[in-house]
């Protein structure tokens, strides 16, 4: 597994127990699930451990990804290239952005940006659900001035219809 940042607890994650073990999924409309990632650590700082197992190398449009490959579409891990805190005490957005992807027809050439993926997560139950949304990345083209941590706004987001894309949830628990 890629680890990619210091891992905590997810409040609302099991009554806001520690999520150290928790599984990161993303989810097809019929219910079939990928386990994508494990979550670990203390309360107030997370890290992000990739499952290397389900995702392959791709060098697309002159730059490296981590892809998930499916019959049609093939769903690109996008790691956010700015500062983040991974504290998950207030709000769940740092966690939402470690999980950016973009998609692309299975025999598209290249990719588009424009195809960006943002799961909005909120609590259900003892775990979390992110629904999808689409988003054009070149939002987060040009870094965000000092001390924004928060560039992607609601005007970025547009909810995505579920039974137009291969993985329109996400799912920890």
């Amino acid at each position: 597994m890629r680890l990619l940042g210091a891992l905590v607890l997810v409040p609302g994650l099991a009554g806001a127990a520690e999520v150290d073990g928790a599984t990161v999924y993303l989810e097809e409309a019929d219910g079939t699930r990928i386990e994508v990632a494990t979550l670990a650590g203390p309360r107030n700082s997370y890290s992000v451990a990739l499952n290397d197992a389900v995702f392959s190398d791709h060098f697309l449009s002159m730059r490296p990804f981590r892809c998930i490959e499916g019959a049609e579409k093939i769903w690109c891990h996008v790691p956010y290239p700015y500062d983040i805190k991974r504290d998950i005490s207030d709000d769940l957005i740092d966690l939402e952005y470690d999980f950016l992807f973009v998609w692309k027809g299975k025999t598209d050439y290249g990719i588009n940006m424009w195809n960006g993926v943002y799961y909005r997560l909120e609590t259900v139950g003892e775990g979390l659900v992110g629904r999808m949304y689409e988003m054009d990345m070149g939002v987060l083209a040009v870094p965000p001035e000092a001390g924004e941590l928060r560039p992607v706004r609601e005007v970025d987001l547009e909810e995505a219809d579920p039974e137009g894309h291969w993985l329109p949830r996400m799912v920890i628990r």
